[in-house]
């Protein structure tokens, strides 16, 4: 009897497939880290505009996933005057906020950050899930990128450990996301004319 194969672990490393090295699990992993071929965006953030909607529910982890965020940005030729942070009670009103942003027409992608950690109650899941579809939702309408930077975990101590801490943080993964996506999508407008031509209004195009 063959021996059964075991997926691997959190953290853990595995080879790519796509012929690079090693690549981190459950990380986004650097552009260069494959031979990622076809169309792709870069990191450069230079010009754009972002908004970024962020919970104070659990604030000592979105405190540290919206710093974390805002380092990337910094990172990525985005200015401060290009930013706009906007505070909801909750991870539930953040598709409201992202919606009011993302149609105003000022912003190149919103990134949403929140930290939704499990009780004792049903609660946790239909926050999740209730704040993941809707900011789908918000990006497929719009074809505007509304990146979803919230964690969603057992306890205190996995937030904290994607926050900054051993696993990453994850607020700077979705601000990389969100300058790849907006790079992506322009790169397809520049190599297919007319692709957008019906996109509905909200969506940047420069």
């Amino acid at each position: 009897m063959a021996p059964v194969k075991k997926s691997p672990t959190r953290g853990s490393v595995r080879q790519s497939t796509r012929g690079a090295g090693a690549i981190t699990a459950h990380r986004l992993p650097p552009l260069d880290a494959a031979d990622w071929s076809g169309t792709r965006g870069s990191l450069d953030g230079t010009g754009l505009k972002i908004a970024i909607a962020c919970s104070r529910f659990n604030g000592n982890v979105t405190d540290l996933l919206l710093n974390g965020a805002l380092a990337e940005l910094d990172g990525h030729g985005v200015k401060k005057a290009d930013r706009t942070v906007v505070w909801v009670p909750g991870a539930f009103e953040l598709p409201l906020a992202a919606s009011v942003a993302a149609r105003s027409g000022q912003y190149d992608a919103v990134i949403c950050l929140g930290a939704i950690i499990r009780g004792e109650t049903s609660h946790y899941e239909l926050i999740a899930g209730e704040c993941a579809s809707g900011i789908q939702r918000l990006q497929l309408e719009l074809t505007l990128p509304v990146v979803f930077g919230v964690l969603t975990t057992e306890d205190l101590a996995q937030a904290l450990a994607r926050a900054g801490g051993a696993h990453g943080n994850k607020g700077a993964e979705a601000a990389a996301t969100a300058i790849e996506t907006v790079n992506v999508l322009r790169e397809l407008e520049r190599t297919r004319p007319g692709l957008f031509e019906d996109a509905p209004a909200g969506r940047k195009t420069r």
